[in-house]
């Protein structure tokens, strides 16, 4: 039996190691193939820091607090077991063999015991979760294994097992066989303390029986690792089990050095590892690729992020583009992406003299697009493209997989990365975004209004707004840049906010002033569209506005005007302090400079809150709105149950403002429903573009009568000075407002195609199969554009074709059960 053992287990040991060791190069020469990224080693104590909390401290995984414990106790029983199997090579050849130098040593002994049983423990829930997750899509939490490669998740969990069993096999046979052979002192209790009751069954067995049973189960353990490392060996992209090595180096390589995610500002567009500056575009070599339009124009930290993926559906349960039947699944993004970039890695390494010998199957790999056309179901193609366009510009920039994803997968980063080569260098986008472009190019706004109305929203206001330049010369001679942004100059819900933190900042004895018609958009709805051009010009436009007038600090009622400001701008050389107004706000009332005044008499209302993406996961601004909405006099605040971090997209972030949503439920009603579930009288905002998609959501609702009436969205502002002032206050535009005037957004129809819901509630439809035409016949070109007559809203875009395809049955393969 020793012999035998023994040369079945080196056998398998060299079998493995060898094929681990060349998978090993494989993935380094695959990774390698992608572009430079650089400032991804700067800071290295900071990212070794970030990179032990996130893998021992499992920070990460513990946003799910279960499933994150379970699986800190598989992580560390995984490493630190790993004594074990080096115990077992010697008990092959000596059967009462113990590691040189830790020898019996008891913490030892108690710890490896407690992590073979808390790792046996651990592991039975996920087999078993695994095991009851359905095989139709459905959403949330339930669903997020969908799609993923189920064999792989089975196998590796039964290796955790089966690992674990013979661990702890080993332990009671190494107590039995201590005490037949006379060393009672060392079998005790105390040496196993975890095994000791299991052990004393075999203790009436023979020396040479026991012995033999050694022999047995440590050459089991063996096999079974190098089983594993075997089947590692020959899938390099099976991330279920890479995971488990490459998220050391994904973490400590992550965008951010001090530990945050990669969000809050894009990444610039990089060419050769360097920042495009589109001042300088002449120098730029002709066939230099702008964005991502094959697979190895990805840097290689995105290569990086696709072979780490754990397939874990973390970031598909919180997608609101999956959980409204849409064919966007940032898992399913990632892993065919990954897919790809390891079938067509032959090709790319390949001479260019030997890829004629290469196998069909590898040349028609480097044959397939990007981004284009596919067969089967859009979110995992069976032919065609590798991602289809309504998978690419679904996204809302939202954030919720890169907050989820426990590896640090840069997901939004890639997503822009592939639009900016479809809009710069294809021309080939939804056409509803031909009209944002030529606003944002000709007048500095998504709506194509003039500057000159810019200060419409201040009209008959009992005080005076300070204009840059006209009342004031510079910043110097007042504390804050009021930030008005497009959407608080020009649609009628948003100016209500304005007005109402311009109100209050008065009240306060706040010295504010605006920029007036010399404030032009940020660029943020251009460059998530992936219009890197557009938005360089509007942001160097801004940046020598600021230094001109000497801006410092500044305040924003857009989460995306905000986001961008503090986030982006520092790359065009413009360093700011800038702060959302409820912040501002919260830092006001603290103070003492406003004061909510309590009713005397009145109903007690319900207040809900939504938190504003590019507020909330992108900038981690949770507290202050809250903290406005605690102090309002006789008032409730309720949660929705998806808040916070967790907090669920209102659909228009990424630039889908202004693109038609043609699959599956309107984001916008998902999270109206959520919000006037919670019984709420009225539903408090941050950011106009919310305010835009909910109050679409709520008229949809009130119209099919599943909404009270008198439900209504309000933004923080509105509600505090409400408060303040005990005034009533109103949501909608009333009429003969001032403000209003041709140059004025009204219904929320025309602030873009997807807040159309109120106009057109369609039923939820199945997502069709991937075979859908592309989502624009011949857009016009970005940097040309056509002059525009009369402003048009974005919300009546061109025709674009139905799809023809039928709907197939789901696949069956080896991704499900």
């Amino acid at each position: 039996m020793q012999i035998f053992a023994i040369v079945v287990s080196l056998a398998f040991t060299a079998v493995g190691l060898a094929l681990f060791i060349k998978a090993i190069q494989q993935i380094l020469a695959v990774v390698r193939l992608g572009q430079p990224a650089p400032h991804r080693t700067d800071r290295p104590g900071a990212r070794t820091v970030t990179m032990l909390k996130e893998t021992l401290g499992h920070t990460r995984m513990l946003q799910w607090t279960k499933v994150g414990a379970a699986h800190w106790f598989v992580f560390i029983g995984f490493g630190l077991l790993f004594a074990t199997l080096v115990n077992a090579y010697g008990q092959l050849f000596d059967e009462h063999f113990i590691l040189p130098i830790i020898g019996h040593f008891f913490l030892f002994e108690w710890v490896t015991e407690f992590f073979a049983w808390a790792m046996i423990v651990a592991i039975l829930p996920f087999m078993v979760y695994r095991a009851t997750r359905p095989k139709e899509r459905v959403r949330g939490e339930k669903g997020r294994l969908y799609g993923s490669t189920m064999w792989q998740g089975y196998f590796v969990e039964w290796v955790i097992l089966t690992v674990g069993i013979c661990i702890l096999m080993l332990r009671f046979f190494e107590y039995a066989l201590q005490h037949v052979s006379g060393d009672g002192q060392q079998a005790t209790a105390f040496h196993f303390p975890l095994t000791f009751w299991a052990g004393e069954l075999f203790t009436g067995l023979t020396a040479s029986t026991l012995a033999n049973l050694i022999w047995l189960v440590a050459m089991l353990k063996i096999v079974i690792s190098m089983t594993w490392m075997i089947v590692l060996g020959l899938n390099p992209n099976m991330g279920v089990a890479w995971h488990r090595f490459a998220a050391f180096f994904n973490i400590w390589f992550k965008r951010k050095a001090d530990g945050g995610t990669a969000l809050g500002g894009l990444a610039p567009m990089m060419v050769d590892g360097k920042p495009i500056d589109f001042e300088n575009i002449e120098d730029l070599d002709e066939d230099a690729p702008m964005g991502v339009g094959k697979i190895e124009d990805f840097a290689w930290k995105g290569i990086l992020d696709f072979t780490t993926c754990t397939e874990c559906g973390r970031c598909q349960s919180q997608c609101p583009a999956w959980n409204t039947e849409k064919p966007l699944s940032p898992k399913l993004l990632i892993t065919n992406l990954r897919d790809h970039a390891y079938a067509k890695a032959p090709y790319l390494l390949a001479d260019e003299a030997d890829r004629e010998n290469l196998p069909d199957s590898v040349k028609a790999e480097a044959q397939r697009e990007l981004v284009g056309a596919t067969e089967g179901y859009a979110w995992q193609p069976s032919g065609g493209a590798v991602i289809d366009p309504e998978v690419l510009w679904d996204c809302t920039n939202c954030g919720a997989c890169v907050q989820q994803c426990p590896v640090d997968i840069e997901h939004v980063d890639h997503i822009i990365d592939m639009r900016r080569y479809q809009v710069l260098i294809e021309s080939n986008f939804p056409s509803e975004l031909n009209g944002l472009f030529k606003g944002l190019e000709n007048k500095g706004n998504p709506w194509n209004m003039s500057p000159n109305a810019r200060m419409d929203w201040a009209k008959d206001l009992d005080f005076e707004v300070k204009q840059v330049g006209v009342e004031v010369e510079d910043l110097d001679e007042v504390d804050w840049l009021f930030w008005v942004g497009c959407a608080g100059a020009y649609e009628d819900r948003a100016k209500k906010t304005t007005r109402a933190v311009a109100e209050l900042l008065d009240m306060a004895g706040v010295d504010f002033a605006v920029l007036g018609d010399g404030e032009t958009c940020t660029g943020d709805p251009a460059r998530r569209a992936g219009n890197e051009f557009v938005f360089q010009q509007l942001a160097m436009q801004n940046a020598e506005v600021f230094k001109e007038t000497k801006v410092k600090k500044v305040v924003s009622t857009c989460a995306h005007c905000f986001n961008t400001l503090k986030n982006e701008y520092s790359q065009f050389g413009v360093e700011l302090e800038v702060v959302h107004h409820t912040q501002l706000l919260n830092r006001l009332v603290r103070e003492g400079r406003l004061t909510p005044v309590p009713e005397s008499s009145g109903p007690k209302k319900t207040l809900t809150y939504h938190d504003p993406c590019f507020l909330g996961r992108h900038n981690q601004v949770y507290s202050p709105p809250r903290e406005l909405l605690q102090v309002i006099p006789n008032a409730e605040l309720k949660e929705m149950p998806r808040n916070s971090e967790r907090s669920f997209c209102c659909g228009a972030g990424g630039a889908r403002m202004w693109m038609e949503e043609k699959v599956g439920e309107r984001i916008n009603l998902n999270r109206t429903t959520e919000a006037v579930e919670t019984g709420a009288d009225q539903i408090a905002v941050g950011c106009p573009f919310c305010r835009v998609m909910l109050s679409d959501g709520l008229t949809a609702k009130q119209a099919d009568g599943s909404a009270r009436e008198e439900v209504e969205v309000l933004d923080v502002a509105q509600l505090l000075l409400a408060s303040v002032k005990r005034e009533p206050v109103q949501a909608e535009p009333e009429p003969g407002d001032v403000t209003q005037t041709p140059e004025t957004v009204s219904d929320t129809a025309q602030v873009g195609a997807a807040a159309q819901a109120h106009e057109d509630v369609a039923p939820v439809a199945e997502p069709e199969p991937a075979a859908d035409p592309e989502p624009v016949a011949e857009p016009e070109p970005v940097a040309d554009p056509e002059p525009v007559v009369e402003p048009e809203p974005a919300a009546d875009p061109e025709p674009v074709a139905e799809p023809t395809t039928e709907r197939k049955r789901e696949p069956e393969d080896d991704r499900l059960f």
